[in-house]
Formats: structure tokens, sequence, C-alpha cells
């Protein structure tokens, strides 16, 4: 799979907020996260720094700043961030970081001020 590569406008300032019906999620990932899957929501990874790699079941995906990858709802998927990475994540409102999978990585989002 290739990552798709996004335009960098060069700014420096991070902001969150909210899309019609969807949410944007800033996160800083380091180490293996958890395999879940969200069943009726696809979930979109952009990549601010670092490196994210995204393995999924049949193949995997490695993104580099200013890289962005779709997860297809239904499709099982592992964030792996070898190094301290930041993420922008867009997503359905009320869509559960950890998906099918629960446990003690779910985490609500904050809201930035």
């Amino acid at each position: 799979m290739t990552p798709t590569p996004c335009l960098n406008s060069g700014k420096s300032a991070i902001t969150s907020g909210k899309t019609t019906a969807s949410e944007v999620k800033l996160a800083k990932l380091k180490g293996e996260f958890v395999w879940h899957t969200h069943e009726d929501t696809d979930e979109l990874f952009l990549v601010i720094s670092g490196q994210l790699r995204i393995q999924l079941r049949d193949a995997g995906v490695v993104l580099g700043p200013g890289e962005l990858f779709v997860v297809p709802r239904g499709v099982e998927h592992c964030p792996v961030a070898d190094e301290e990475t930041a993420i922008l994540l867009f997503e359905p409102m009320g869509t559960i970081n950890t998906g099918d999978a629960g446990g003690a990585m779910t985490k609500a989002a904050e809201v930035l001020s």
C-alpha cells in the first residue's frame, strides 16, 4: 500500500477542531498500540512529525511527515511509532480510539484550548 502525500503549508501552529460530524484529533504516539477495528467508520491518519507504521493483517504502510493513509472501515490495524510521532486523526465524532478492542489504552479525546 502506498501513503498519500499531503501538501505542507509550512505553518507551525497545530489546532484541534471539528468538521461536520467529524473530529480532528492531535495525538502523540510512541510504541505499539492495540490491534483493533472500527466496524462502521474509516480512520484517516496524517503524520505531522516522526514516522508511523500502520500494520494491517495482510500488508502495512509506513508514513512520514506530510503523508496520510485511510484505514477503511472494518479493517483490523495496529499503529506503531518507534519514535515519538505526532499525528492528526480525522474520524466521526464519538469514535473510540481502540475500536472494538477496548481495554487500558482506551482514552477519550481532550479539547485543546
